[in-house]
């Protein structure tokens, strides 16, 4: 060994470190152990967060690159290890979130014999990753970290899977570290065309009735201000995506509320009435869109997005803009005339006041009968000053968070939108807490999500991390059950829980249960809960049979929208 010489492990933590990485989500085994024996020489520079389970590690890393807006990293062994990180690698290229993915592997010459714990990761993780890279050799430790770094956060972010062969683990090199900046072939940022933003402001000088849906692209590229001065000089309306929430203040006045299936009735509506619709950063997803042949066939369509492929690929287009949300706005706001839409803007109001009497009220102040999901998302923001990250699971859970919830900052909602991962919200909201422990981290989720990953309040217990956990427990799979009941004849196949007692798990694992049963006891429950830094679990049990209103039914277009059971808007 030569005097300067260090193990491909030292390298990979130095690397990190070298990329500003200060925490890591794992769980150690056999064909990563010089990794975590060299972590030992590290652990004043990072923090590992030792999780129960794969998966648990993956979605902790999403929930902390969501809020700090860097790559989340994720560290497992070789073959099971390695596939239970996939489903979160699929979560994460969906909704476009930046990890960096390390998993162990076999020596090299053990590749391809069918050895103890070996997986071809290379091969399952290719379609579903922005790049992955097998590391066969000490030497190649820091560029492919720098290299993997660069490509997970640029352009539109993504996962990124290195992995890291045993003898390239203990394999000596001499270490040299350079940021990577530039790749041959890999255009993060398209250059944005001059002619494609002449053609957009003619739109938007001619429109009458223009409507902006948004999505995460927002809050991706940091264009949170720039949108509120383009809507703000357009006088704009504007609906978000369920992962665009936050982007804007819950109460700035052009902000209509969320577009899709389960979102606000005057942004939906107005979308096929709408004259001019311009699409930032968000891909057109069926959940926003409804049926794609009735989706604002009477509108000219501007799409804003730093990924080509999404333009034209599913709503035709009438100006494509490719590139940087943030500076495709602000080179559209500095061109544009200044215009004024009162009659356009008072159509969302009659929308809006249609759906206060008829879901809304219903839904927050009911008159008696059991807990409303609604009122506990409620009265939760209203509690937390709508300062609060709020993390969701998938279902039920899910939707009535982003409807009710309100935000007062940017990077205050996580949720798994493309991919729908039930089990995502407890390790989500650890990963959210670790990013920022000085904000609450508040979590809705049911009583099918949160046992899929329930092990996780081991991670809690051994941390201290300090998530505010509110159960709407309902005794179903909730969203599975208001499916069936409307449209698979109420027919409930396999859809009813039986549920443990959740004060009794978290009591073992030392974590404060608050079991809230009648109305009375709802607002005391959410104000102790969130009195404090210590985590707190509030079992709620709702309504059983309730459900998420309004509602687009599938096969359905997006102005065809059920207000309840039996009424629809007219």
């Amino acid at each position: 060994m030569k005097k300067n010489q260090i193990s491909g492990a030292a390298a990979l933590w130095k690397s990190l470190i070298e990329e500003g990485v200060d925490t890591v989500f794992g769980y150690p085994g056999g064909q990563i152990m010089p990794v975590y024996d060299s972590l030992c020489d590290f652990e004043q520079d990072i923090r590992h967060i030792l999780v129960r389970h794969e998966q648990g590690a993956v979605h902790a890393a999403q929930g902390y690159a969501r809020i700090k807006g860097q790559p989340g990293v994720v560290i497992v062994t070789s073959g099971p290890g390695a596939t239970n990180v996939v489903t979160g690698i699929v979560d994460a290229l969906t909704d476009s979130t930046p990890l960096v993915v390390i998993t162990g592997q076999v020596s090299s010459a053990a590749l391809g014999t069918d050895a103890f714990q070996e997986a071809d990761v290379t091969g399952l993780t290719g379609p579903i990753s922005k790049w992955n890279y097998q590391i066969r050799r000490a030497e190649d430790v820091a560029w492919a970290v720098a290299r993997a770094f660069y490509i997970a956060r640029t352009g539109r972010p993504g996962p990124v899977v290195l992995d890291f062969t045993k003898d390239a683990q203990v394999g000596l090199t001499d270490f040299r570290y350079e940021k990577c900046d530039f790749i041959r072939s890999y255009v993060p940022e398209p250059k944005i065309s001059d002619l494609s933003i002449r053609q957009a402001v003619d739109l938007l000088d001619r429109a009458e009735r223009p409507l902006v849906v948004f999505g995460q692209g927002v809050i991706l590229s940091g264009a949170e201000q720039a949108l509120k001065d383009f809507l703000v000089k357009g006088d704009i309306p504007a609906g978000s995506t369920l992962l665009g929430l936050s982007s804007l203040n819950s109460d700035f006045p052009l902000y209509q509320g969320m577009i899709g299936m389960h979102g606000n009735v005057a942004p939906n509506i107005m979308t096929n009435q709408c004259d001019l619709l311009i699409a930032v950063g968000m891909r057109f997803d069926d959940r926003v869109t409804g049926t794609v042949n009735t989706y604002a066939t009477q509108a000219h369509v501007i799409h804003i997005d730093i990924d080509p492929s999404e333009i034209g690929k599913i709503i035709p287009v009438t100006v494509g803009i490719k590139g940087d949300a943030r500076k495709v706005l602000t080179l559209l706001t500095e061109k544009m005339q200044a215009r004024k839409h009162p009659q356009w803007l008072e159509g969302f109001q009659r929308c809006r006041a249609v759906e206060q009497e008829k879901v809304i009220r219903p839904e927050l102040h009911p008159a008696k009968g059991d807990i409303h999901m609604g009122e506990v998302v409620d009265t939760v923001s209203r509690l937390s000053g709508e300062k609060a990250i709020v993390v969701t699971d998938v279902g039920q859970n899910q939707m009535i968070a982003a409807r009710y919830s309100r935000f007062s900052q940017s990077r205050s909602f996580i949720s798994s939108g493309g991919l729908g991962t039930m089990g995502f919200g407890l390790p989500a909201a650890m990963g959210a807490k670790i990013a920022a422990p000085d904000r609450p981290v508040c979590l809705f989720v049911g009583d099918g999500g949160i046992q899929m990953t329930l092990q996780e309040f081991g991670t809690i217990m051994q941390e201290g991390i300090g998530v505010k956990m509110f159960l709407l427990n309902n005794d179903w799979l909730g969203n599975v059950r208001q499916w069936q009941e409307l449209f698979f004849g109420k027919r409930y196949s396999q859809t009813r829980m039986l549920n443990p007692d959740y004060r009794l798990i978290a009591q073992a694992y030392g974590i404060r249960c608050i079991v809230v049963s009648r109305r009375e006891e709802l607002e005391e429950a959410v104000r102790e809960s969130l009195a404090d830094n210590a985590p707190v679990l509030v079992d709620i049990h709702v309504m059983q049979e309730s459900n998420v209103m309004p509602m687009i039914p599938p096969g359905k277009g997006i102005n065809q929208i059920m207000l309840s059971e039996n009424e629809w808007y007219e």
